[in-house]
Formats: structure tokens, sequence, C-alpha cells
């Protein structure tokens, strides 16, 4: 059974952010067999995501590397990603997400900002080993209803298998 994590990069906690990416990652769950889908909120991480020794933080890299499939959600921030994201990823060692798929989220003001996003994030993924499939670069005004965003996502979506690790 393949182990399902969604992180949100928002720096606000129970964000829109969140909900997306908890949405997508329960679909994408129960379409591989499992209603079980771990969440990290980097916002309730706060001061302890700077050090190396924090237990919140830990616990937090455990799940993301322990996933199979891994949704990763971030608002746009100066043109990319957060930075609290960033310092979560950083935590990583090289090749830290081998055998994992990563589907990155972005919602941003406008389009072009959303896409240069995501094409960052993927890159991010990418550089941690993980296997990046094509992920949802959405705006903010199309979040009125975020269970058919990700309705409609996940359902055009397609992932293979996950790899034995």
């Amino acid at each position: 059974m393949a182990s399902t994590v969604v992180v949100s990069g928002n720096p606000r906690p129970a964000s829109r952010t969140l909900a997306l990416a908890t949405a997508i990652g329960d679909l994408l769950a129960r379409r591989h067999g499992t209603d079980d889908t771990g969440v990290v909120d980097v916002a309730t991480l706060g001061a302890g995501l700077l050090s190396s020794g924090d237990p919140a933080t830990a616990t937090a890299l455990d799940l993301v590397r322990g996933a199979d499939l891994l949704v990763v959600a971030t608002p746009t921030y100066k043109g990319t990603f957060t930075g609290v994201l960033k310092v979560l990823l950083d935590h990583l060692p090289a090749r830290a997400l081998d055998g994992t798929t990563a589907v990155p989220v972005v919602i941003a003001g406008v389009a072009q900002q959303a896409s240069a996003a995501a094409s960052h994030l993927a890159e991010l993924l990418r550089e941690l080993g993980a296997d990046v499939v094509p992920g949802l670069a959405v705006v903010e005004a199309e979040l009125a209803d975020v269970p058919a965003v990700a309705a409609t996502f996940a359902a055009t979506l397609t992932l293979r298998e996950p790899s034995p690790r």
C-alpha cells in the first residue's frame, strides 16, 4: 500500500494551500487503495524549523522521506515557492526522495507566476531525487471551490504504481 503525504509550504496555518493539497492528496491516496494521508503544515513548525534537532521538524521530515506519493503545495512568494518550504526541504539530504513520486501544486495571483513557481518547485524536487509528475499551477481566483479544483486535477493526473525502494 502506498503512503501519501501532503506538504503545505504556506507560512499561514490552516491555509487554502493546505486545503487544496489535502484534497488532492486524499483523492490520490484513495485511488491507490488507502484513506491515510499524512500532512505536514510547515506553518505549524514555527522557529523549530530552523534548528536541526527540533522534534516536530524531525517528525515532518520522516513523513516526507517515507512517502511514496508526495503532494507539495505552496503559494507564490516573490515569483517562486515560499522560504519556509525551502527551509524544510533543505533539511533533506541529497537523493532523499529517490523512489518518491512528487506532485507540485502552486497557487499564485496570476497564471505566469504560478507556472514559473511550479517549474522552480519541480526542479527542487527533482534535485532531491523525486520523480516529478505534471503538477497544478492555479490562480487564486479559481479557488472558490477547492474540492472541485482538486477533483478535476486528480482525475486528469496519471500516476505510475510506486516503485519499491
